[in-house]
């Protein structure tokens, strides 16, 4: 994937982008972009995970450059083009995920055809659940009970058992992970 012809400019990124914002000269931005658009698009294809849509990603996010760097007070390009890029893809897995939400919800569903299947295993989760949460120590179970059940924060947890909050964030993370390791065991899904 190629953009630019391979003209190098020895100004640094900071010389390039002050030039770029006081409107000297907007091809600079196809300069300052290609010295990074390996890593956009390397990133661009770490969130898409498909070559085509990497490189669409790239090609609008190189094109939305100019608007955005003449609204946009940039000090440090990279981190600041790492963002934007950052942002492009997670808003097209976004908007991808709307839509597979909308024409899903068209489509029949398994769970909505055969509920009595569907209350059977979550009724089998749950007692499993139970079985697990009775196996925790005591104040694993507690602390567990009172945050995720009970919906309480870890300073109320920490004021209803008297435990110290560093406790209680420990007994809680320690609590999740021995209920995940008894569910695997049980074979149940979370």
């Amino acid at each position: 994937m190629k953009l630019f012809s391979s003209r190098t400019d020895a100004r640094s990124d900071a010389d390039l982008l002050e030039a770029i914002q006081n409107g000297n000269d907007s091809s600079l931005i196809g300069v300052l972009f290609s010295r990074y658009m390996h890593l956009v698009y390397g990133l661009c294809l770490k969130y898409l995970k498909n070559r085509e849509d990497a490189q669409d990603a790239v090609m609008e996010i190189f094109e939305s450059m100019e608007s955005k760097l003449l609204v946009s007070k940039v000090q440090h390009f990279k981190s600041w083009l790492y963002m934007v890029s950052k942002n492009h893809c997670l808003m097209r897995l976004r908007k991808a995920s709307s839509h597979e939400k909308i024409n899903g919800s068209f489509m029949e569903n398994e769970v909505i055809m055969h509920p009595i299947e569907e209350e059977a295993k979550i009724d089998e989760d749950l007692s499993a659940l139970e079985e697990c949460l009775q196996q925790l120590r005591d104040d694993q179970q507690q602390c567990v009970r009172l945050f995720y059940l009970k919906e309480h924060s870890y300073e109320e947890v920490s004021s209803l058992t008297s435990f110290a909050l560093k406790k209680v964030k420990s007994y809680i993370q320690n609590g999740k992970r021995n209920l995940k390791i008894c569910l695997e065991k049980s074979h149940v899904s979370e």
